[in-house]
Protein backbone atom coordinates (compact mmCIF):
# COMPACT_ATOMS: atom_id res chain seq x y z
CA UNK A 1 0.00 0.00 0.00
CA UNK A 2 1.86 3.33 -0.84
CA UNK A 3 1.56 6.20 1.91
CA UNK A 4 0.67 9.22 1.12
CA UNK A 5 2.34 11.96 3.18
CA UNK A 6 -0.28 14.81 5.26
CA UNK A 7 0.11 18.02 3.89
CA UNK A 8 1.96 20.19 6.13
CA UNK A 9 -0.16 22.60 7.83
CA UNK A 10 -0.19 26.39 6.96
CA UNK A 11 2.00 28.63 8.81
CA UNK A 12 1.71 31.97 6.35
CA UNK A 13 -1.52 33.17 5.78
CA UNK A 14 -0.59 36.10 3.16
CA UNK A 15 -3.48 36.07 0.68
CA UNK A 16 -5.87 34.13 2.72
CA UNK A 17 -9.25 36.04 3.51
CA UNK A 18 -9.50 38.13 6.37
CA UNK A 19 -11.52 35.86 8.31
CA UNK A 20 -9.78 33.07 8.07
CA UNK A 21 -5.98 34.80 8.85
CA UNK A 22 -8.38 36.34 11.88
CA UNK A 23 -8.43 32.89 13.17
CA UNK A 24 -4.98 31.24 12.50
CA UNK A 25 -2.34 34.01 11.15
CA UNK A 26 0.83 34.22 13.62
CA UNK A 27 0.16 30.42 15.00
CA UNK A 28 3.20 27.21 14.46
CA UNK A 29 2.20 24.12 15.50
CA UNK A 30 3.32 23.00 18.63
CA UNK A 31 6.17 19.94 18.06
CA UNK A 32 6.25 19.57 21.96
CA UNK A 33 1.97 18.41 22.74
CA UNK A 34 0.61 19.04 19.81
CA UNK A 35 -1.72 22.14 21.23
CA UNK A 36 -4.28 23.29 18.95
CA UNK A 37 -4.67 26.25 20.51
CA UNK A 38 -1.67 28.86 21.55
CA UNK A 39 -0.60 28.18 25.00
CA UNK A 40 -0.24 30.73 27.66
CA UNK A 41 3.61 30.93 27.57
CA UNK A 42 4.16 32.18 31.61
CA UNK A 43 8.06 32.72 31.75
CA UNK A 44 9.79 36.11 32.50
CA UNK A 45 12.94 34.99 30.31
CA UNK A 46 14.45 32.46 28.03
CA UNK A 47 17.79 29.92 27.91
CA UNK A 48 20.73 31.01 25.80
CA UNK A 49 21.92 27.95 23.79
CA UNK A 50 25.35 29.37 25.05
CA UNK A 51 27.68 32.25 25.59
CA UNK A 52 27.65 33.39 21.96
CA UNK A 53 24.41 32.91 21.57
CA UNK A 54 23.55 35.67 24.60
CA UNK A 55 26.10 37.68 22.97
CA UNK A 56 24.57 37.79 20.01
CA UNK A 57 21.12 38.60 20.91
CA UNK A 58 21.94 41.40 23.14
CA UNK A 59 23.89 42.98 20.41
CA UNK A 60 20.87 42.46 17.67
CA UNK A 61 22.35 40.32 15.67
CA UNK A 62 19.78 37.12 17.11
CA UNK A 63 16.06 37.39 16.31
CA UNK A 64 15.46 35.52 19.86
CA UNK A 65 13.77 36.90 22.58
CA UNK A 66 15.83 38.11 25.36
CA UNK A 67 13.02 38.80 28.25
CA UNK A 68 9.50 39.03 28.36
CA UNK A 69 9.43 42.89 29.00
CA UNK A 70 10.47 42.83 25.35
CA UNK A 71 8.20 39.82 23.82
CA UNK A 72 6.24 36.86 24.73
CA UNK A 73 5.72 33.58 22.47
CA UNK A 74 1.58 33.77 23.16
CA UNK A 75 1.90 37.79 22.26
CA UNK A 76 3.47 37.36 19.38
CA UNK A 77 1.09 35.27 17.99
CA UNK A 78 -1.48 37.91 18.73
CA UNK A 79 0.92 40.40 16.83
CA UNK A 80 1.51 38.72 14.29
CA UNK A 81 -2.26 38.07 13.69
CA UNK A 82 -2.83 41.74 14.30
CA UNK A 83 -0.77 42.94 11.78
CA UNK A 84 -1.96 40.51 9.42
CA UNK A 85 -5.49 42.21 9.81
CA UNK A 86 -4.55 45.90 9.69
CA UNK A 87 -2.49 44.66 6.67
CA UNK A 88 1.28 46.10 8.52
CA UNK A 89 4.79 44.68 8.59
CA UNK A 90 4.73 44.01 12.27
CA UNK A 91 2.80 44.72 15.72
CA UNK A 92 4.15 45.45 19.34
CA UNK A 93 1.75 44.35 21.91
CA UNK A 94 2.03 46.40 25.11
CA UNK A 95 -0.09 46.60 28.09
CA UNK A 96 -3.04 49.43 27.04
CA UNK A 97 -4.15 51.55 24.72
CA UNK A 98 -2.62 54.75 26.31
CA UNK A 99 0.73 52.74 26.32
CA UNK A 100 0.40 51.75 22.77
CA UNK A 101 -0.46 55.67 21.93
CA UNK A 102 2.64 56.96 24.25
CA UNK A 103 5.46 54.28 23.13
CA UNK A 104 4.18 54.82 19.20
CA UNK A 105 4.83 58.69 19.89
CA UNK A 106 8.21 58.27 22.50
CA UNK A 107 9.84 56.06 19.28
CA UNK A 108 9.60 59.71 16.88
CA UNK A 109 10.14 62.29 19.60
CA UNK A 110 11.62 63.53 22.59
CA UNK A 111 12.34 66.79 24.09
CA UNK A 112 12.02 69.95 22.56
CA UNK A 113 10.07 68.05 19.64
CA UNK A 114 6.44 68.72 18.44
CA UNK A 115 3.67 66.33 17.02
CA UNK A 116 0.25 67.52 15.29
CA UNK A 117 -2.62 66.35 16.33
CA UNK A 118 -6.38 66.35 14.69
CA UNK A 119 -9.13 68.15 17.01
CA UNK A 120 -11.63 65.27 17.85
CA UNK A 121 -9.89 62.65 19.36
CA UNK A 122 -10.68 60.72 22.83
CA UNK A 123 -10.76 62.75 25.69
CA UNK A 124 -7.99 60.70 27.60
CA UNK A 125 -5.86 61.07 24.77
CA UNK A 126 -6.00 64.69 24.74
CA UNK A 127 -5.19 64.82 28.75
CA UNK A 128 -2.24 62.39 27.83
CA UNK A 129 -1.14 65.24 25.28
CA UNK A 130 -1.87 67.68 27.88
CA UNK A 131 -0.69 66.81 30.70
CA UNK A 132 2.14 63.46 30.73
CA UNK A 133 4.04 64.44 27.17
CA UNK A 134 3.77 68.21 28.04
CA UNK A 135 5.96 67.59 31.64
CA UNK A 136 8.50 65.60 29.02
CA UNK A 137 8.39 68.81 26.99
CA UNK A 138 7.19 67.28 23.91
CA UNK A 139 4.31 69.93 22.64
CA UNK A 140 1.32 69.13 20.63
CA UNK A 141 -0.59 71.35 18.32
CA UNK A 142 -4.35 70.28 16.79
CA UNK A 143 -5.93 71.13 13.91
CA UNK A 144 -10.02 71.61 13.88
CA UNK A 145 -10.24 71.90 10.08
CA UNK A 146 -8.50 69.28 8.59
CA UNK A 147 -9.66 70.09 4.34
CA UNK A 148 -7.81 73.92 5.65
CA UNK A 149 -4.31 73.96 4.30
CA UNK A 150 -3.54 76.68 6.08
CA UNK A 151 -4.35 75.16 9.55
CA UNK A 152 -1.93 72.38 8.59
CA UNK A 153 0.61 75.57 7.51
CA UNK A 154 0.14 77.05 10.87
CA UNK A 155 0.39 73.98 12.98
CA UNK A 156 3.64 71.83 11.15
CA UNK A 157 6.63 73.17 12.59
CA UNK A 158 10.48 72.33 11.24
CA UNK A 159 10.48 70.25 14.94
CA UNK A 160 6.93 68.48 14.21
CA UNK A 161 7.57 64.63 13.94
CA UNK A 162 4.30 63.43 13.36
CA UNK A 163 0.52 63.88 12.40
CA UNK A 164 -1.78 62.04 14.66
CA UNK A 165 -5.45 61.28 14.43
CA UNK A 166 -8.05 58.79 14.95
CA UNK A 167 -10.42 56.92 12.27
CA UNK A 168 -13.52 57.50 14.14
CA UNK A 169 -13.36 59.61 16.89
CA UNK A 170 -15.56 59.41 20.00
CA UNK A 171 -18.31 60.08 21.51
CA UNK A 172 -19.70 62.05 18.06
CA UNK A 173 -18.19 59.72 15.26
CA UNK A 174 -16.98 62.45 13.17
CA UNK A 175 -14.67 60.36 10.89
CA UNK A 176 -11.68 61.39 9.61
CA UNK A 177 -10.36 61.92 6.23
CA UNK A 178 -7.60 59.44 6.37
CA UNK A 179 -6.59 60.16 2.30
CA UNK A 180 -6.25 63.76 3.10
CA UNK A 181 -4.54 63.72 6.04
CA UNK A 182 -1.57 61.71 4.02
CA UNK A 183 -1.52 63.47 1.74
CA UNK A 184 -0.63 66.80 3.72
CA UNK A 185 1.99 64.82 5.79
CA UNK A 186 3.87 63.08 2.33
CA UNK A 187 3.85 67.00 1.82
CA UNK A 188 6.29 67.77 5.02
CA UNK A 189 7.52 64.49 5.16
CA UNK A 190 5.79 63.35 8.17
CA UNK A 191 4.74 59.92 9.27
CA UNK A 192 0.69 59.69 10.10
CA UNK A 193 -0.15 58.06 13.39
CA UNK A 194 -3.77 56.81 12.87
CA UNK A 195 -6.09 55.12 16.36
CA UNK A 196 -7.60 52.61 14.73
CA UNK A 197 -9.36 51.14 18.25
CA UNK A 198 -13.37 52.46 16.84
CA UNK A 199 -13.16 51.24 13.57
CA UNK A 200 -10.98 47.99 13.93
CA UNK A 201 -9.24 46.38 10.37
CA UNK A 202 -12.54 45.12 10.02
CA UNK A 203 -14.59 48.15 9.27
CA UNK A 204 -11.43 50.13 7.55
CA UNK A 205 -7.77 49.46 7.26
CA UNK A 206 -5.81 53.03 7.78
CA UNK A 207 -2.78 51.80 6.10
CA UNK A 208 -4.94 51.54 2.67
CA UNK A 209 -5.47 55.52 2.87
CA UNK A 210 -2.01 56.29 3.28
CA UNK A 211 -1.58 55.83 6.82
CA UNK A 212 2.19 54.95 8.37
CA UNK A 213 1.63 53.61 12.03
CA UNK A 214 -1.56 52.60 13.58
CA UNK A 215 -2.19 51.98 16.58
CA UNK A 216 -5.01 50.32 19.38
CA UNK A 217 -6.36 50.19 22.72
CA UNK A 218 -7.01 46.13 22.11
CA UNK A 219 -8.98 45.71 25.80
CA UNK A 220 -12.05 46.99 22.93
CA UNK A 221 -13.21 45.88 20.09
CA UNK A 222 -10.23 43.40 19.33
CA UNK A 223 -10.30 41.53 22.54
CA UNK A 224 -13.94 42.27 23.04
CA UNK A 225 -14.95 41.03 26.33
CA UNK A 226 -14.21 43.72 28.15
CA UNK A 227 -12.09 41.48 30.47
CA UNK A 228 -8.36 42.71 29.61
CA UNK A 229 -6.93 45.30 28.75
CA UNK A 230 -3.96 46.03 26.08
CA UNK A 231 -2.50 47.83 23.25
CA UNK A 232 -1.00 47.35 20.13
CA UNK A 233 1.39 49.45 18.00
CA UNK A 234 1.39 48.76 14.22
CA UNK A 235 4.44 49.29 11.92
CA UNK A 236 2.52 49.79 7.58
CA UNK A 237 6.24 49.53 6.95
CA UNK A 238 6.09 51.99 4.25
CA UNK A 239 6.78 55.40 5.73
CA UNK A 240 10.42 56.50 3.88
CA UNK A 241 12.28 57.28 6.76
CA UNK A 242 15.85 57.72 4.80
CA UNK A 243 13.79 60.26 2.76
CA UNK A 244 12.50 61.79 5.96
CA UNK A 245 15.92 62.23 7.58
CA UNK A 246 16.85 63.66 4.13
CA UNK A 247 14.29 66.46 4.06
CA UNK A 248 15.30 67.58 7.54
CA UNK A 249 12.98 65.06 9.88
CA UNK A 250 15.37 63.02 12.48
CA UNK A 251 14.41 60.28 13.53
CA UNK A 252 17.53 58.83 15.26
CA UNK A 253 16.16 55.74 17.22
CA UNK A 254 15.10 54.03 13.64
CA UNK A 255 18.14 55.47 11.31
CA UNK A 256 20.61 55.97 13.72
CA UNK A 257 23.77 53.59 14.96
CA UNK A 258 22.71 52.32 18.54
CA UNK A 259 26.10 51.44 19.19
CA UNK A 260 29.72 51.36 17.22
CA UNK A 261 29.95 48.31 14.60
CA UNK A 262 26.29 47.62 14.38
CA UNK A 263 23.93 49.09 12.06
CA UNK A 264 20.79 51.17 12.14
CA UNK A 265 17.89 49.33 12.69
CA UNK A 266 16.64 50.63 9.42
CA UNK A 267 19.41 49.02 7.94
CA UNK A 268 18.95 45.34 9.85
CA UNK A 269 15.18 45.55 9.43
CA UNK A 270 13.76 47.46 6.59
CA UNK A 271 9.99 48.19 6.39
CA UNK A 272 9.54 46.32 9.81
CA UNK A 273 12.55 49.20 11.20
CA UNK A 274 10.03 51.50 13.34
CA UNK A 275 8.52 48.58 15.07
CA UNK A 276 11.38 47.02 16.03
CA UNK A 277 12.86 50.94 17.33
CA UNK A 278 9.51 50.86 19.60
CA UNK A 279 10.18 47.41 21.02
CA UNK A 280 13.79 47.82 21.81
CA UNK A 281 14.24 51.25 22.74
CA UNK A 282 10.51 52.40 24.05
CA UNK A 283 8.92 49.58 25.21
CA UNK A 284 12.25 47.83 26.62
CA UNK A 285 13.17 50.75 28.54
CA UNK A 286 9.75 51.95 29.86
CA UNK A 287 8.01 48.51 30.25
CA UNK A 288 4.50 48.80 29.34
CA UNK A 289 4.68 45.17 29.13
CA UNK A 290 1.44 42.75 28.11
CA UNK A 291 0.99 39.76 30.01
CA UNK A 292 0.59 36.69 28.13
CA UNK A 293 -2.95 35.80 30.07
CA UNK A 294 -4.02 39.42 28.27
CA UNK A 295 -2.12 38.61 24.98
CA UNK A 296 -3.97 35.07 24.77
CA UNK A 297 -7.27 36.70 25.01
CA UNK A 298 -6.37 39.19 22.63
CA UNK A 299 -5.96 36.32 20.07
CA UNK A 300 -8.69 34.84 21.21
CA UNK A 301 -10.75 37.46 20.65
CA UNK A 302 -9.77 38.63 17.30
CA UNK A 303 -11.19 35.10 15.96
CA UNK A 304 -14.12 36.57 16.40
CA UNK A 305 -14.02 40.12 15.26
CA UNK A 306 -15.68 40.28 11.58
CA UNK A 307 -18.37 38.19 13.23
CA UNK A 308 -19.07 40.86 16.11
CA UNK A 309 -18.90 43.71 14.24
CA UNK A 310 -21.37 42.65 11.95
CA UNK A 311 -23.80 42.18 14.67
CA UNK A 312 -22.33 45.71 16.71
CA UNK A 313 -22.64 47.51 13.38
CA UNK A 314 -26.19 46.32 12.10
CA UNK A 315 -27.45 46.71 15.64
CA UNK A 316 -26.07 50.56 15.73
CA UNK A 317 -27.36 51.27 11.92
CA UNK A 318 -30.90 49.92 14.11
CA UNK A 319 -30.61 51.97 16.88
CA UNK A 320 -29.34 55.23 15.40
CA UNK A 321 -32.26 55.23 12.90
CA UNK A 322 -34.47 54.66 15.70
CA UNK A 323 -33.23 57.56 17.93
CA UNK A 324 -33.46 60.30 15.28
CA UNK A 325 -37.45 59.58 15.14
CA UNK A 326 -37.55 60.06 19.05
CA UNK A 327 -38.85 63.19 20.36
CA UNK A 328 -36.78 63.32 23.65
CA UNK A 329 -33.62 63.12 20.90
CA UNK A 330 -32.21 66.53 19.85
CA UNK A 331 -29.20 64.86 17.76
CA UNK A 332 -27.51 61.87 16.86
CA UNK A 333 -23.92 62.01 15.67
CA UNK A 334 -23.70 59.07 13.59
CA UNK A 335 -21.15 59.45 10.73
CA UNK A 336 -23.53 56.69 8.93
CA UNK A 337 -26.77 58.39 8.73
CA UNK A 338 -27.84 60.58 5.73
CA UNK A 339 -28.58 63.04 7.75
CA UNK A 340 -24.86 63.70 9.05
CA UNK A 341 -22.53 66.16 7.34
CA UNK A 342 -19.72 63.40 7.22
CA UNK A 343 -22.19 61.05 5.58
CA UNK A 344 -20.32 60.51 2.16
CA UNK A 345 -17.19 60.08 3.79
CA UNK A 346 -18.53 57.69 5.58
CA UNK A 347 -20.10 55.63 2.82
CA UNK A 348 -16.40 56.02 0.43
CA UNK A 349 -14.47 54.58 3.39
CA UNK A 350 -16.34 52.66 5.54
CA UNK A 351 -18.97 51.52 3.15
CA UNK A 352 -23.24 50.82 3.53
CA UNK A 353 -25.26 48.10 4.13
CA UNK A 354 -28.35 47.60 2.09
CA UNK A 355 -30.45 50.75 2.28
CA UNK A 356 -27.31 52.98 2.19
CA UNK A 357 -26.69 53.60 5.52
CA UNK A 358 -22.76 54.11 6.79
CA UNK A 359 -21.30 51.00 8.62
CA UNK A 360 -19.15 53.70 10.76
CA UNK A 361 -18.71 51.29 14.05
CA UNK A 362 -20.70 51.07 16.90
CA UNK A 363 -19.64 54.23 19.57
CA UNK A 364 -21.70 57.43 18.67
CA UNK A 365 -22.96 60.09 20.37
CA UNK A 366 -26.95 60.89 21.01
CA UNK A 367 -27.87 64.14 22.92
CA UNK A 368 -31.49 63.96 24.63
CA UNK A 369 -33.59 67.26 25.51
CA UNK A 370 -33.35 68.91 28.99
CA UNK A 371 -29.37 69.32 29.17
CA UNK A 372 -27.39 68.14 31.82
CA UNK A 373 -30.86 66.90 33.68
CA UNK A 374 -32.31 65.03 30.83
CA UNK A 375 -29.08 62.94 30.41
CA UNK A 376 -29.13 61.96 33.95
CA UNK A 377 -32.64 61.02 33.86
CA UNK A 378 -32.07 58.93 30.40
CA UNK A 379 -29.04 57.04 32.16
CA UNK A 380 -30.76 56.39 35.16
CA UNK A 381 -33.73 54.78 33.31
CA UNK A 382 -31.49 52.42 31.37
CA UNK A 383 -31.27 49.08 32.51
CA UNK A 384 -29.85 47.05 30.02
CA UNK A 385 -26.63 49.49 28.78
CA UNK A 386 -24.36 49.33 31.47
CA UNK A 387 -23.66 52.81 32.93
CA UNK A 388 -19.27 52.73 33.31
CA UNK A 389 -16.72 53.84 30.99
CA UNK A 390 -15.30 51.82 28.26
CA UNK A 391 -16.47 50.89 24.89
CA UNK A 392 -16.21 47.47 22.33
CA UNK A 393 -17.26 45.11 24.68
CA UNK A 394 -20.05 42.72 23.49
CA UNK A 395 -22.14 44.67 26.69
CA UNK A 396 -23.47 47.73 25.91
CA UNK A 397 -22.39 50.82 27.88
CA UNK A 398 -23.20 54.42 28.27
CA UNK A 399 -21.72 57.39 29.59
CA UNK A 400 -22.01 60.93 29.89
CA UNK A 401 -19.04 62.89 28.53
CA UNK A 402 -18.79 66.23 29.68
CA UNK A 403 -18.57 64.88 33.36
CA UNK A 404 -16.47 61.81 32.41
CA UNK A 405 -14.14 62.21 30.07
CA UNK A 406 -14.00 65.34 28.90
CA UNK A 407 -14.27 66.75 32.53
CA UNK A 408 -11.27 68.60 32.75
CA UNK A 409 -11.87 70.47 29.39
CA UNK A 410 -12.00 74.11 29.38
CA UNK A 411 -15.63 75.12 28.59
CA UNK A 412 -14.87 77.02 25.54
CA UNK A 413 -13.16 73.30 24.22
CA UNK A 414 -15.71 71.18 24.83
CA UNK A 415 -18.07 73.59 23.13
CA UNK A 416 -15.85 73.77 19.72
CA UNK A 417 -15.74 69.97 20.26
CA UNK A 418 -19.35 69.71 20.40
CA UNK A 419 -19.66 68.33 23.81
CA UNK A 420 -22.90 69.40 25.51
CA UNK A 421 -24.90 69.22 28.57
CA UNK A 422 -27.15 66.64 27.33
CA UNK A 423 -24.71 64.28 24.84
CA UNK A 424 -24.29 60.70 26.01
CA UNK A 425 -21.51 58.05 24.24
CA UNK A 426 -23.49 55.22 23.55
CA UNK A 427 -20.97 51.89 22.92
CA UNK A 428 -23.40 49.12 21.16
CA UNK A 429 -22.87 45.74 22.00
CA UNK A 430 -24.29 42.16 20.58
CA UNK A 431 -27.56 42.17 22.91
CA UNK A 432 -30.61 41.67 21.19
CA UNK A 433 -31.56 44.98 19.17
CA UNK A 434 -35.01 44.77 20.19
CA UNK A 435 -34.53 44.80 23.69
CA UNK A 436 -31.58 47.58 23.05
CA UNK A 437 -34.34 49.78 21.83
CA UNK A 438 -36.99 48.85 24.56
CA UNK A 439 -34.14 49.72 27.28
CA UNK A 440 -33.32 53.28 25.08
CA UNK A 441 -36.82 53.29 25.01
CA UNK A 442 -36.94 53.22 29.04
CA UNK A 443 -34.62 56.19 29.14
CA UNK A 444 -36.40 58.18 27.00
CA UNK A 445 -39.64 57.95 29.21
CA UNK A 446 -37.33 59.29 32.08
CA UNK A 447 -36.42 62.48 29.70
CA UNK A 448 -39.99 62.74 28.90
CA UNK A 449 -41.29 62.76 32.52
CA UNK A 450 -38.74 65.20 34.04
CA UNK A 451 -39.89 67.88 31.09
CA UNK A 452 -43.30 67.00 32.09
CA UNK A 453 -42.44 67.96 35.75
CA UNK A 454 -41.02 71.06 34.92
CA UNK A 455 -44.25 72.28 32.57
CA UNK A 456 -46.35 71.20 35.56
CA UNK A 457 -44.02 73.26 38.15
CA UNK A 458 -44.20 75.96 35.77
CA UNK A 459 -47.59 76.30 35.49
Amino acid sequence: MTTIPAAAPITEWDGFDFDTRQVHAGETPDLNSGLRVPSIAVSAGYVFDDFDDQVDRFAGRSGERIYSRQGNPTNTVAEARLASLEGGTAAVAVSSGQAAISSALFTLAGQGDHIVSTASVYGGTRILFGRSFKRFGIEFDYVWDADDDTEWERAIRPNTKAIYTETIPNPRSDVTDLRRIAEVAARYNLPVIVDNTVGTPSLIRPFEHGASIVVHSTTKFLTGHGAAVGGAIVDGGTFDWAAAERAGRSYPLITGAPRPGLGSLLDRFGNAAYAQAAREAVVNDIGPTLSPFNGFLLHQGMETLSLRMERHVESTIAIARWLEDQPEVELVDYAGLPSNPLYELAKRDYGADADGYGRTGSVFGVTVRGGIDGARAFVNGLRVFSRMTGIGDTRSMVIHPLTSTHATFAPEINEKLGITPGLLRLSVGIESVKDLITDLRGGLDRVAALEGSLVGAAR
